[in-house]
Protein backbone atom coordinates (compact mmCIF):
# COMPACT_ATOMS: atom_id res chain seq x y z
CA UNK A 1 0.00 0.00 0.00
CA UNK A 2 1.11 3.55 -0.71
CA UNK A 3 1.55 5.47 2.50
CA UNK A 4 1.02 8.70 0.53
CA UNK A 5 3.62 10.44 2.67
CA UNK A 6 6.41 11.85 0.50
CA UNK A 7 9.80 11.11 2.12
CA UNK A 8 10.59 14.83 1.69
CA UNK A 9 7.35 15.95 3.29
CA UNK A 10 8.91 16.88 6.63
CA UNK A 11 11.68 18.88 4.96
CA UNK A 12 9.17 20.66 2.73
CA UNK A 13 6.97 21.41 5.74
CA UNK A 14 9.90 22.88 7.63
CA UNK A 15 10.78 25.10 4.67
CA UNK A 16 7.14 26.13 4.36
CA UNK A 17 6.96 27.12 8.01
CA UNK A 18 10.22 29.07 7.88
CA UNK A 19 8.94 30.95 4.85
CA UNK A 20 5.63 31.58 6.56
CA UNK A 21 7.27 32.90 9.71
CA UNK A 22 9.40 35.28 7.67
CA UNK A 23 6.41 36.54 5.67
CA UNK A 24 4.14 39.33 6.89
CA UNK A 25 0.77 38.35 8.28
CA UNK A 26 -1.93 38.08 5.64
CA UNK A 27 -4.67 39.19 8.04
CA UNK A 28 -3.98 42.69 9.39
CA UNK A 29 -7.40 42.68 11.06
CA UNK A 30 -5.86 40.56 13.81
CA UNK A 31 -7.75 37.26 13.72
CA UNK A 32 -7.37 35.28 16.94
CA UNK A 33 -4.39 32.95 17.06
CA UNK A 34 -2.99 33.94 13.64
CA UNK A 35 0.72 34.77 13.80
CA UNK A 36 1.72 34.51 10.17
CA UNK A 37 0.67 33.25 6.76
CA UNK A 38 1.51 30.16 4.70
CA UNK A 39 0.72 29.46 1.07
CA UNK A 40 -0.70 26.05 0.29
CA UNK A 41 -1.61 24.18 -2.87
CA UNK A 42 -4.30 21.61 -3.50
CA UNK A 43 -1.85 18.72 -4.19
CA UNK A 44 -0.05 19.49 -0.93
CA UNK A 45 -3.32 19.54 0.98
CA UNK A 46 -4.37 16.18 -0.50
CA UNK A 47 -0.99 14.68 0.37
CA UNK A 48 -1.16 15.91 3.96
CA UNK A 49 -4.77 14.82 4.45
CA UNK A 50 -4.04 11.31 3.16
CA UNK A 51 -0.92 11.06 5.31
CA UNK A 52 -2.77 12.02 8.49
CA UNK A 53 -6.18 10.40 8.01
CA UNK A 54 -6.61 7.79 10.74
CA UNK A 55 -9.35 5.91 8.93
CA UNK A 56 -6.99 5.31 6.00
CA UNK A 57 -4.42 3.93 8.43
CA UNK A 58 -7.13 1.62 9.81
CA UNK A 59 -8.06 0.49 6.29
CA UNK A 60 -4.42 -0.22 5.54
CA UNK A 61 -4.17 -2.36 8.68
CA UNK A 62 -7.34 -4.21 7.65
CA UNK A 63 -5.70 -4.99 4.32
CA UNK A 64 -2.60 -6.32 6.09
CA UNK A 65 -4.83 -8.48 8.29
CA UNK A 66 -6.54 -9.89 5.19
CA UNK A 67 -3.15 -10.86 3.74
CA UNK A 68 -2.20 -12.52 7.02
CA UNK A 69 -5.51 -14.41 7.05
CA UNK A 70 -4.71 -15.76 3.59
CA UNK A 71 -1.30 -16.84 4.79
CA UNK A 72 -2.92 -18.55 7.75
CA UNK A 73 -5.42 -20.32 5.49
CA UNK A 74 -2.63 -21.64 3.27
CA UNK A 75 -1.05 -23.01 6.44
CA UNK A 76 -3.63 -25.81 6.37
CA UNK A 77 -1.51 -27.39 3.63
CA UNK A 78 1.79 -27.03 5.47
CA UNK A 79 3.39 -30.39 6.32
CA UNK A 80 3.47 -31.14 10.04
CA UNK A 81 6.46 -32.87 11.53
CA UNK A 82 5.89 -34.77 14.76
CA UNK A 83 8.12 -36.80 17.01
CA UNK A 84 7.28 -39.28 19.76
CA UNK A 85 9.87 -40.64 22.15
CA UNK A 86 9.66 -42.71 25.27
CA UNK A 87 11.87 -44.79 27.54
CA UNK A 88 9.91 -47.34 29.51
CA UNK A 89 10.44 -50.14 31.95
CA UNK A 90 7.57 -52.51 32.74
CA UNK A 91 7.74 -55.19 35.45
CA UNK A 92 4.89 -57.68 35.16
CA UNK A 93 4.01 -60.27 37.81
CA UNK A 94 3.99 -63.78 36.34
CA UNK A 95 2.44 -66.75 38.14
CA UNK A 96 3.25 -69.41 35.58
CA UNK A 97 6.45 -70.56 33.96
CA UNK A 98 4.62 -70.20 30.64
CA UNK A 99 4.78 -66.44 31.20
CA UNK A 100 8.49 -66.51 30.46
CA UNK A 101 9.77 -65.92 33.97
CA UNK A 102 10.84 -68.33 36.65
CA UNK A 103 11.12 -65.85 39.51
CA UNK A 104 7.55 -64.53 39.36
CA UNK A 105 8.20 -61.32 37.49
CA UNK A 106 8.92 -60.34 33.90
CA UNK A 107 10.90 -57.15 33.17
CA UNK A 108 10.65 -55.42 29.79
CA UNK A 109 12.54 -52.27 28.80
CA UNK A 110 11.85 -50.23 25.68
CA UNK A 111 13.48 -47.15 24.12
CA UNK A 112 11.33 -45.90 21.24
CA UNK A 113 11.65 -43.03 18.73
CA UNK A 114 8.81 -42.34 16.31
CA UNK A 115 9.05 -39.31 13.92
CA UNK A 116 6.02 -38.59 11.72
CA UNK A 117 5.29 -36.34 8.75
CA UNK A 118 1.67 -35.60 7.92
CA UNK A 119 -0.36 -33.06 6.01
CA UNK A 120 -3.13 -32.33 3.54
CA UNK A 121 -2.91 -32.02 -0.22
CA UNK A 122 -4.07 -28.74 -1.84
CA UNK A 123 -5.31 -30.82 -4.79
CA UNK A 124 -8.09 -33.33 -4.43
CA UNK A 125 -8.54 -33.01 -0.67
CA UNK A 126 -6.34 -35.99 0.22
CA UNK A 127 -4.38 -36.44 3.46
CA UNK A 128 -1.12 -38.27 4.00
CA UNK A 129 0.99 -39.57 6.87
CA UNK A 130 4.51 -41.00 6.92
CA UNK A 131 5.51 -42.76 10.13
CA UNK A 132 8.97 -44.16 10.89
CA UNK A 133 9.22 -46.08 14.16
CA UNK A 134 12.31 -47.67 15.65
CA UNK A 135 12.91 -49.10 19.11
CA UNK A 136 15.25 -51.03 21.31
CA UNK A 137 13.54 -53.61 23.54
CA UNK A 138 15.07 -55.85 26.17
CA UNK A 139 13.33 -58.50 28.24
CA UNK A 140 14.35 -61.24 30.67
CA UNK A 141 11.75 -63.61 29.22
CA UNK A 142 13.08 -67.15 28.97
CA UNK A 143 11.40 -67.52 25.57
CA UNK A 144 13.37 -64.78 23.84
CA UNK A 145 15.73 -65.86 21.13
CA UNK A 146 16.87 -62.28 20.39
CA UNK A 147 17.63 -59.95 23.25
CA UNK A 148 17.86 -57.01 22.95
CA UNK A 149 15.73 -56.61 19.85
CA UNK A 150 15.65 -53.68 17.37
CA UNK A 151 12.25 -53.59 15.67
CA UNK A 152 11.72 -50.87 13.02
CA UNK A 153 8.90 -49.94 10.67
CA UNK A 154 8.14 -47.43 7.92
CA UNK A 155 4.47 -46.81 7.10
CA UNK A 156 2.84 -44.70 4.36
CA UNK A 157 -0.86 -43.82 4.73
CA UNK A 158 -2.96 -41.85 2.24
CA UNK A 159 -6.67 -41.14 2.22
CA UNK A 160 -8.35 -39.76 -0.90
CA UNK A 161 -12.01 -38.62 -1.02
CA UNK A 162 -13.77 -39.81 -4.15
CA UNK A 163 -17.00 -37.83 -3.81
CA UNK A 164 -17.48 -35.40 -0.93
CA UNK A 165 -14.41 -33.20 -0.65
CA UNK A 166 -12.86 -34.23 -3.97
CA UNK A 167 -13.44 -30.96 -5.81
CA UNK A 168 -13.89 -28.65 -2.82
CA UNK A 169 -13.43 -28.84 0.92
CA UNK A 170 -13.09 -26.67 4.03
CA UNK A 171 -9.38 -25.93 3.56
CA UNK A 172 -9.74 -24.79 -0.03
CA UNK A 173 -12.86 -22.83 0.92
CA UNK A 174 -10.96 -20.86 3.54
CA UNK A 175 -8.20 -20.05 1.06
CA UNK A 176 -10.64 -18.84 -1.60
CA UNK A 177 -12.59 -16.72 0.89
CA UNK A 178 -9.35 -15.23 2.19
CA UNK A 179 -8.37 -14.23 -1.35
CA UNK A 180 -11.74 -12.54 -1.85
CA UNK A 181 -11.34 -10.75 1.47
CA UNK A 182 -8.04 -9.27 0.28
CA UNK A 183 -9.74 -7.93 -2.83
CA UNK A 184 -12.58 -6.61 -0.70
CA UNK A 185 -10.19 -4.83 1.65
CA UNK A 186 -8.50 -3.30 -1.41
CA UNK A 187 -11.85 -2.04 -2.68
CA UNK A 188 -12.75 -0.65 0.74
CA UNK A 189 -9.35 1.02 0.98
CA UNK A 190 -9.75 2.55 -2.48
CA UNK A 191 -13.21 3.82 -1.59
CA UNK A 192 -11.95 5.37 1.63
CA UNK A 193 -9.09 7.13 -0.18
CA UNK A 194 -11.49 8.51 -2.80
CA UNK A 195 -13.84 9.81 -0.11
CA UNK A 196 -10.95 11.37 1.81
CA UNK A 197 -9.60 13.13 -1.29
CA UNK A 198 -13.07 14.44 -2.13
CA UNK A 199 -13.43 15.74 1.42
CA UNK A 200 -10.01 17.42 1.18
CA UNK A 201 -10.91 19.09 -2.13
CA UNK A 202 -14.21 20.34 -0.71
CA UNK A 203 -12.48 21.78 2.35
CA UNK A 204 -9.87 23.44 0.12
CA UNK A 205 -12.55 24.96 -2.11
CA UNK A 206 -14.45 26.22 0.92
CA UNK A 207 -11.26 27.90 2.13
CA UNK A 208 -10.79 29.47 -1.31
CA UNK A 209 -14.30 30.87 -1.16
CA UNK A 210 -13.93 32.09 2.42
CA UNK A 211 -10.72 33.96 1.56
CA UNK A 212 -12.16 35.48 -1.63
CA UNK A 213 -15.31 36.42 0.22
CA UNK A 214 -13.20 38.17 2.85
CA UNK A 215 -11.42 40.09 0.09
CA UNK A 216 -14.78 41.05 -1.41
CA UNK A 217 -16.06 42.26 1.96
CA UNK A 218 -12.88 44.24 2.63
CA UNK A 219 -13.14 45.85 -0.78
CA UNK A 220 -16.78 46.65 -0.08
CA UNK A 221 -15.86 48.37 3.22
CA UNK A 222 -13.06 50.29 1.46
CA UNK A 223 -15.42 51.51 -1.27
CA UNK A 224 -18.15 52.61 1.12
CA UNK A 225 -15.66 54.42 3.35
CA UNK A 226 -14.29 56.29 0.34
CA UNK A 227 -17.86 57.07 -0.56
CA UNK A 228 -18.49 58.34 2.97
CA UNK A 229 -15.45 60.62 2.85
CA UNK A 230 -16.58 62.04 -0.49
CA UNK A 231 -20.10 62.67 0.82
CA UNK A 232 -18.76 64.35 3.93
CA UNK A 233 -16.77 66.76 1.77
CA UNK A 234 -19.81 67.52 -0.33
CA UNK A 235 -21.98 68.02 2.77
CA UNK A 236 -19.34 70.42 4.13
CA UNK A 237 -19.47 72.30 0.84
CA UNK A 238 -23.26 72.44 1.04
CA UNK A 239 -23.73 70.30 -2.05
CA UNK A 240 -25.51 67.46 -0.20
CA UNK A 241 -27.84 67.23 2.73
CA UNK A 242 -26.54 65.87 6.10
CA UNK A 243 -29.03 62.99 5.85
CA UNK A 244 -26.90 61.52 3.06
CA UNK A 245 -24.15 60.97 5.62
CA UNK A 246 -26.60 58.89 7.71
CA UNK A 247 -27.36 56.65 4.71
CA UNK A 248 -23.66 56.16 4.08
CA UNK A 249 -22.92 55.34 7.73
CA UNK A 250 -25.69 52.72 7.64
CA UNK A 251 -24.05 51.19 4.56
CA UNK A 252 -20.65 51.23 6.30
CA UNK A 253 -22.08 49.40 9.33
CA UNK A 254 -23.82 46.86 7.09
CA UNK A 255 -20.65 46.11 5.10
CA UNK A 256 -18.59 45.91 8.29
CA UNK A 257 -20.97 43.27 9.59
CA UNK A 258 -20.37 41.31 6.39
CA UNK A 259 -16.61 41.73 6.87
CA UNK A 260 -16.67 40.43 10.43
CA UNK A 261 -18.86 37.50 9.40
CA UNK A 262 -16.46 36.74 6.55
CA UNK A 263 -13.52 36.75 9.00
CA UNK A 264 -15.33 34.25 11.20
CA UNK A 265 -16.19 32.06 8.22
CA UNK A 266 -12.55 32.15 7.04
CA UNK A 267 -11.32 31.03 10.45
CA UNK A 268 -13.85 28.19 10.51
CA UNK A 269 -12.85 27.07 7.00
CA UNK A 270 -9.15 27.19 7.91
CA UNK A 271 -9.69 25.18 11.07
CA UNK A 272 -11.74 22.59 9.18
CA UNK A 273 -8.89 22.10 6.71
CA UNK A 274 -6.25 22.11 9.48
CA UNK A 275 -8.05 19.32 11.32
CA UNK A 276 -7.84 17.24 8.16
CA UNK A 277 -4.22 18.15 7.39
CA UNK A 278 -2.36 18.34 10.67
CA UNK A 279 -1.26 15.33 12.73
CA UNK A 280 -1.62 16.91 16.18
CA UNK A 281 -2.14 20.15 18.11
CA UNK A 282 1.58 20.91 18.28
CA UNK A 283 1.89 21.60 14.54
CA UNK A 284 2.94 25.21 13.86
CA UNK A 285 0.45 25.55 11.00
CA UNK A 286 -2.27 25.97 13.63
CA UNK A 287 -0.99 29.52 14.06
CA UNK A 288 -0.82 30.29 10.35
CA UNK A 289 -3.34 31.87 8.02
CA UNK A 290 -3.67 29.49 5.08
CA UNK A 291 -3.44 31.19 1.69
CA UNK A 292 -4.65 28.73 -0.98
CA UNK A 293 -3.43 29.04 -4.53
CA UNK A 294 -6.08 29.15 -7.20
CA UNK A 295 -6.52 25.66 -8.62
CA UNK A 296 -9.10 25.62 -11.41
CA UNK A 297 -10.46 22.23 -12.46
CA UNK A 298 -10.96 21.25 -16.07
CA UNK A 299 -11.33 17.46 -16.11
CA UNK A 300 -13.06 15.96 -19.16
CA UNK A 301 -16.79 15.51 -18.82
CA UNK A 302 -18.09 12.30 -20.43
CA UNK A 303 -21.54 11.74 -21.83
CA UNK A 304 -24.20 10.24 -19.59
CA UNK A 305 -23.91 6.76 -21.11
CA UNK A 306 -20.11 6.80 -20.88
CA UNK A 307 -20.22 8.09 -17.32
CA UNK A 308 -22.70 5.43 -16.14
CA UNK A 309 -20.72 2.68 -17.85
CA UNK A 310 -17.45 3.90 -16.30
CA UNK A 311 -18.99 4.19 -12.84
CA UNK A 312 -20.53 0.71 -12.96
CA UNK A 313 -17.13 -0.71 -13.91
CA UNK A 314 -15.01 1.24 -11.39
CA UNK A 315 -17.04 2.07 -8.30
CA UNK A 316 -15.48 0.30 -5.28
CA UNK A 317 -18.80 -0.38 -3.59
CA UNK A 318 -20.01 -2.31 -6.65
CA UNK A 319 -16.80 -4.30 -6.59
CA UNK A 320 -17.50 -5.08 -2.94
CA UNK A 321 -20.97 -6.32 -3.92
CA UNK A 322 -19.46 -8.58 -6.60
CA UNK A 323 -16.95 -9.99 -4.13
CA UNK A 324 -19.70 -10.60 -1.59
CA UNK A 325 -21.56 -12.58 -4.25
CA UNK A 326 -18.36 -14.51 -5.02
CA UNK A 327 -18.00 -15.44 -1.36
CA UNK A 328 -21.64 -16.48 -1.28
CA UNK A 329 -21.10 -18.72 -4.31
CA UNK A 330 -18.15 -20.32 -2.53
CA UNK A 331 -20.32 -20.88 0.55
CA UNK A 332 -23.01 -22.43 -1.60
CA UNK A 333 -20.42 -24.64 -3.28
CA UNK A 334 -19.15 -25.88 0.06
CA UNK A 335 -22.68 -26.44 1.38
CA UNK A 336 -23.59 -28.43 -1.73
CA UNK A 337 -20.41 -30.48 -1.31
CA UNK A 338 -21.43 -31.36 2.25
CA UNK A 339 -24.70 -32.85 1.00
CA UNK A 340 -22.83 -35.58 -0.94
CA UNK A 341 -22.12 -39.04 0.52
CA UNK A 342 -18.68 -39.64 1.96
CA UNK A 343 -16.65 -42.09 -0.13
CA UNK A 344 -12.94 -42.28 0.71
CA UNK A 345 -10.28 -44.47 -0.76
CA UNK A 346 -7.45 -45.21 1.59
CA UNK A 347 -4.21 -47.10 1.29
CA UNK A 348 -1.43 -48.22 3.59
CA UNK A 349 2.01 -49.46 2.67
CA UNK A 350 4.29 -50.59 5.46
CA UNK A 351 7.75 -52.07 5.74
CA UNK A 352 9.15 -53.83 8.81
CA UNK A 353 12.63 -54.69 10.00
CA UNK A 354 13.93 -56.70 12.95
CA UNK A 355 17.31 -57.60 14.43
CA UNK A 356 18.77 -58.48 17.78
CA UNK A 357 21.46 -60.25 19.72
CA UNK A 358 21.20 -64.05 19.84
CA UNK A 359 20.31 -65.31 23.30
CA UNK A 360 22.50 -68.00 24.87
CA UNK A 361 20.43 -70.16 27.19
CA UNK A 362 21.95 -70.21 30.69
CA UNK A 363 19.35 -72.43 32.28
CA UNK A 364 16.79 -75.07 31.46
CA UNK A 365 14.11 -73.97 29.07
CA UNK A 366 10.63 -74.45 30.63
CA UNK A 367 9.33 -76.18 27.54
CA UNK A 368 12.48 -78.32 27.22
CA UNK A 369 12.28 -79.27 30.89
CA UNK A 370 8.61 -80.19 30.51
CA UNK A 371 9.29 -82.56 27.59
CA UNK A 372 12.54 -84.02 29.04
CA UNK A 373 11.03 -86.96 31.03
CA UNK A 374 8.79 -87.84 28.08
CA UNK A 375 11.73 -87.92 25.67
CA UNK A 376 13.78 -90.05 28.10
CA UNK A 377 10.98 -92.58 28.46
CA UNK A 378 10.56 -92.80 24.66
CA UNK A 379 14.29 -93.29 24.19
CA UNK A 380 14.29 -96.08 26.82
CA UNK A 381 11.52 -97.95 25.01
CA UNK A 382 13.21 -97.29 21.67
CA UNK A 383 16.46 -98.85 22.97
CA UNK A 384 14.60 -101.97 24.10
CA UNK A 385 13.01 -102.20 20.64
CA UNK A 386 16.32 -101.61 18.89
CA UNK A 387 15.25 -98.22 17.52
CA UNK A 388 17.35 -95.04 17.31
CA UNK A 389 16.82 -92.60 20.16
CA UNK A 390 15.10 -89.20 19.67
CA UNK A 391 17.20 -86.04 19.59
CA UNK A 392 16.71 -83.72 22.51
CA UNK A 393 13.81 -81.31 21.98
CA UNK A 394 15.14 -77.73 22.02
CA UNK A 395 13.25 -74.43 22.10
CA UNK A 396 16.44 -72.42 22.05
CA UNK A 397 17.92 -69.99 19.47
CA UNK A 398 19.32 -72.39 17.03
CA UNK A 399 16.47 -71.73 14.56
CA UNK A 400 16.82 -67.90 14.27
CA UNK A 401 17.60 -66.85 10.65
CA UNK A 402 20.98 -65.13 10.32
CA UNK A 403 19.34 -62.05 8.75
CA UNK A 404 17.82 -61.21 12.16
CA UNK A 405 21.07 -61.41 14.09
CA UNK A 406 22.73 -58.03 14.54
CA UNK A 407 22.20 -54.53 15.85
CA UNK A 408 20.14 -51.50 14.87
CA UNK A 409 21.85 -51.23 11.49
CA UNK A 410 20.85 -54.78 10.65
CA UNK A 411 17.24 -53.93 11.49
CA UNK A 412 17.35 -50.95 9.09
CA UNK A 413 18.91 -53.19 6.44
CA UNK A 414 16.02 -55.66 6.79
CA UNK A 415 13.61 -52.72 6.62
CA UNK A 416 15.21 -51.35 3.48
CA UNK A 417 15.13 -54.70 1.72
CA UNK A 418 11.34 -54.52 1.57
CA UNK A 419 11.05 -58.24 2.22
CA UNK A 420 8.68 -57.74 5.15
CA UNK A 421 5.86 -55.52 3.99
CA UNK A 422 2.17 -54.84 4.41
CA UNK A 423 -0.15 -53.39 1.76
CA UNK A 424 -3.75 -52.40 2.45
CA UNK A 425 -6.28 -50.77 0.10
CA UNK A 426 -9.77 -50.04 1.33
CA UNK A 427 -12.88 -47.98 0.87
CA UNK A 428 -14.85 -46.09 3.52
CA UNK A 429 -18.44 -45.22 2.64
CA UNK A 430 -20.79 -43.06 4.69
CA UNK A 431 -24.32 -42.50 3.37
CA UNK A 432 -26.35 -39.93 5.36
CA UNK A 433 -29.97 -40.89 5.43
CA UNK A 434 -31.30 -37.32 5.58
CA UNK A 435 -28.44 -34.84 6.22
CA UNK A 436 -30.77 -31.99 7.08
CA UNK A 437 -27.93 -29.82 8.40
CA UNK A 438 -26.09 -29.71 5.07
CA UNK A 439 -29.33 -29.34 3.10
CA UNK A 440 -30.42 -26.41 5.24
CA UNK A 441 -26.99 -24.78 4.89
CA UNK A 442 -27.20 -25.07 1.09
CA UNK A 443 -30.70 -23.53 1.09
CA UNK A 444 -29.50 -20.73 3.37
CA UNK A 445 -26.59 -19.96 1.02
CA UNK A 446 -29.01 -19.79 -1.91
CA UNK A 447 -31.28 -17.37 -0.02
CA UNK A 448 -28.28 -15.25 0.93
CA UNK A 449 -27.26 -15.13 -2.72
CA UNK A 450 -30.69 -13.79 -3.71
CA UNK A 451 -30.43 -11.12 -1.04
CA UNK A 452 -26.96 -10.04 -2.19
CA UNK A 453 -28.12 -9.86 -5.82
CA UNK A 454 -30.98 -7.62 -4.79
CA UNK A 455 -28.61 -5.39 -2.84
CA UNK A 456 -26.27 -5.18 -5.83
CA UNK A 457 -29.16 -4.08 -8.05
CA UNK A 458 -30.01 -1.40 -5.49
CA UNK A 459 -26.37 -0.30 -5.42
CA UNK A 460 -26.28 -0.06 -9.21
CA UNK A 461 -29.41 2.09 -9.14
CA UNK A 462 -27.83 4.33 -6.53
CA UNK A 463 -24.66 4.64 -8.62
CA UNK A 464 -26.59 5.71 -11.72
CA UNK A 465 -28.55 8.19 -9.62
CA UNK A 466 -25.30 9.54 -8.21
CA UNK A 467 -23.73 9.89 -11.67
CA UNK A 468 -26.78 11.65 -13.09
CA UNK A 469 -26.88 14.06 -10.15
CA UNK A 470 -23.14 14.74 -10.40
CA UNK A 471 -23.31 15.50 -14.13
CA UNK A 472 -26.32 17.74 -13.67
CA UNK A 473 -24.69 19.53 -10.73
CA UNK A 474 -21.54 20.16 -12.77
CA UNK A 475 -23.47 21.46 -15.78
CA UNK A 476 -25.68 23.68 -13.63
CA UNK A 477 -22.77 25.02 -11.61
CA UNK A 478 -20.76 25.82 -14.75
CA UNK A 479 -23.75 27.68 -16.15
CA UNK A 480 -24.25 29.46 -12.82
CA UNK A 481 -20.60 30.53 -12.83
CA UNK A 482 -20.94 32.01 -16.33
CA UNK A 483 -24.10 33.81 -15.30
CA UNK A 484 -22.55 35.10 -12.07
CA UNK A 485 -19.47 36.32 -13.97
CA UNK A 486 -21.71 38.20 -16.38
CA UNK A 487 -23.70 39.59 -13.47
CA UNK A 488 -20.49 40.72 -11.72
CA UNK A 489 -19.26 42.50 -14.86
CA UNK A 490 -22.64 44.19 -15.31
CA UNK A 491 -22.70 45.20 -11.63
CA UNK A 492 -19.23 46.72 -11.97
CA UNK A 493 -20.34 48.68 -15.06
CA UNK A 494 -23.54 49.81 -13.33
CA UNK A 495 -21.67 50.91 -10.23
CA UNK A 496 -19.08 52.80 -12.29
CA UNK A 497 -21.86 54.49 -14.27
CA UNK A 498 -23.79 55.37 -11.15
CA UNK A 499 -20.63 56.78 -9.56
CA UNK A 500 -19.99 59.01 -12.58
CA UNK A 501 -23.58 60.22 -12.49
CA UNK A 502 -23.26 60.96 -8.80
CA UNK A 503 -20.13 63.00 -9.40
CA UNK A 504 -22.04 64.85 -12.11
CA UNK A 505 -24.93 65.42 -9.71
CA UNK A 506 -27.51 63.54 -11.74
CA UNK A 507 -28.23 60.73 -9.26
CA UNK A 508 -28.68 60.19 -5.53
CA UNK A 509 -26.64 58.68 -2.73
CA UNK A 510 -29.28 56.00 -2.29
CA UNK A 511 -28.82 54.70 -5.83
CA UNK A 512 -25.02 54.72 -5.50
CA UNK A 513 -25.22 52.71 -2.29
CA UNK A 514 -27.69 50.33 -3.91
CA UNK A 515 -25.26 49.74 -6.79
CA UNK A 516 -22.52 49.09 -4.25
CA UNK A 517 -24.65 46.45 -2.53
CA UNK A 518 -25.46 44.81 -5.87
CA UNK A 519 -21.76 44.77 -6.79
CA UNK A 520 -20.74 43.14 -3.50
CA UNK A 521 -23.51 40.56 -3.89
CA UNK A 522 -22.47 39.79 -7.48
CA UNK A 523 -18.82 39.36 -6.52
CA UNK A 524 -19.78 37.07 -3.63
CA UNK A 525 -21.97 34.95 -5.87
CA UNK A 526 -19.20 34.63 -8.44
CA UNK A 527 -16.75 33.49 -5.75
CA UNK A 528 -19.32 31.05 -4.44
CA UNK A 529 -19.93 29.67 -7.95
CA UNK A 530 -16.21 29.17 -8.56
CA UNK A 531 -15.84 27.21 -5.32
CA UNK A 532 -18.98 25.19 -6.12
CA UNK A 533 -17.61 24.37 -9.58
CA UNK A 534 -14.39 22.99 -8.06
CA UNK A 535 -16.44 20.88 -5.65
CA UNK A 536 -18.71 19.72 -8.49
CA UNK A 537 -15.67 18.48 -10.43
CA UNK A 538 -14.44 16.64 -7.33
CA UNK A 539 -17.90 15.16 -6.84
CA UNK A 540 -18.00 13.96 -10.46
CA UNK A 541 -14.57 12.35 -10.07
CA UNK A 542 -15.87 10.58 -6.98
CA UNK A 543 -19.05 9.44 -8.75
CA UNK A 544 -16.98 8.02 -11.62
CA UNK A 545 -14.34 6.56 -9.24
CA UNK A 546 -11.59 8.35 -11.19
CA UNK A 547 -10.37 10.54 -8.33
CA UNK A 548 -7.06 8.72 -7.97
CA UNK A 549 -6.33 8.94 -11.69
CA UNK A 550 -7.28 12.62 -11.84
CA UNK A 551 -5.03 13.47 -8.88
CA UNK A 552 -2.18 11.24 -10.03
CA UNK A 553 -2.24 8.98 -6.97
CA UNK A 554 -1.28 5.32 -7.26
CA UNK A 555 -2.16 2.71 -4.64
CA UNK A 556 0.49 0.05 -4.15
Amino acid sequence: MNRFANPRLRAASALLLLTALAAPAADPSGRIGILGAAKITLPEVIQRVLANDRSIAVSRIAREEAVLNLRGSLGAFDPRLGFAFHDSRVITPVSSSLGGATNGKLTTKELLADPQLSGASPWGGGTYRIDFSSARTASDSTFNTLNPQFPSSLTFNYSQPLWRGLRYDDNRHRVQVARRNIEMSDAQFRQRVIETITLAVQAYRELEFARRNLEVQREAVRLVREQEASIRRQVAQGLLAPVDIVQTRTQVATFEQGLFSAESSLTAAENTLKVLMLPDRSDLLWGMALDPERAPDSAPVPSLDEAVKAALAARPELRESELALDVNRLDAKLSHEQTKPQVDLYGTLGYTGLAGALVTQSGANPFSSAFGPLVNQINLLSAQAGLAPLAPISFGSGGVPPVFIGGYGQSLSALGSGSYNTAVVGLNVSLPLRNRTATAAAALSAAEGRRLKTQKQQAEMAVEQDVRNALQLLASTASRLRASSDARKSAEDQYASEERQFQAGTTTVFLVLQRQTELVTARTREARSEADLGEAYANLDRALARTLETRGIALK
